[in-house]
């Protein structure tokens, strides 16, 4: 007898979880929010227990703190943890991107290709939660062809607050290049050029850009 299940069901949590991270990452809730477990348990329609439960979730994902006397609160942004990620994303990225080049085969690229058309539809639709979906999608797909399990699992533990960010850079309009382009970019330098060197230099052109406008955002909003 087969009991294997091909789709496992999505809980009331998974959905609660997935709903109130869109609605941090997107900016629905601003730095520094007070999130109310009463409001929430009405805006999502679940229980107290359902609420706390996410909460700690979100709060392991860096996406909220807990404060004393005051409770929780959505997560500040400070250009110090910022540049710590865009750090990491860096070397990590450029050894899949070079990786995965090492490995093509054309099932892969049909993948990468799939992925990437994904986000670009989502792109065109400025449907900034599938956005961020899809790129976080594309980016799996990479990192598993790559056979970097270990360090996609360490990035999926900061996806969280790598999405705000992309989110945040996303809406900034003073860029050399569409991010949309950047990603193009590293994606055919994987599937046409097949240039593990090209693919790296994409990279960090992409990340550099992007870590220079959070870093010009940041700055503005701790002035403010």
């Amino acid at each position: 007898m087969d009991l294997k299940i091909d789709h496992a069901p999505i809980t009331l949590r998974e959905k609660c979880l997935e709903r109130l991270r869109d609605a941090i990452i997107t900016g629905h809730f601003a730095a520094g929010a007070r999130l109310v477990e009463r409001t929430l348990c009405e805006q999502l329609g679940v229980s107290r227990s359902v609420v706390r439960e996410v909460i700690r979730h979100l709060q392991a994902e860096g996406l909220v703190d807990v404060l004393a006397n005051k409770g929780p609160i959505v997560a500040r942004l400070d250009w110090s943890t910022a540049h710590q990620i865009y750090e990491i994303r860096l070397l990590l990225e450029q050894s899949a991107v070079a990786a995965c080049t090492g490995a093509l085969t054309d099932d892969i690229v049909a993948r990468i290709r799939g992925a990437q058309h994904a986000l670009q539809t989502a792109t065109a639709a400025r449907d900034m939660a599938q956005i961020l979906r899809t790129s976080s999608h594309l980016y799996e797909t990479i990192f598993v062809a790559a056979n970097q399990g270990i360090a996609w699992d360490i990035v999926r533990r900061l996806n969280g607050r790598i999405s705000r960010l992309r989110a945040m850079t996303l809406r900034d309009n003073r860029r050399e290049r569409s991010g949309q382009s950047r990603i193009d970019a590293i994606c055919d330098a994987i599937c046409i050029d097949r240039d593990p060197v090209l693919a790296k230099t994409r990279v960090a052109e992409h990340i550099s850009e992007v870590a220079t406008i959070a870093r010009r955002i940041l700055a503005s909003d701790a002035q403010a």
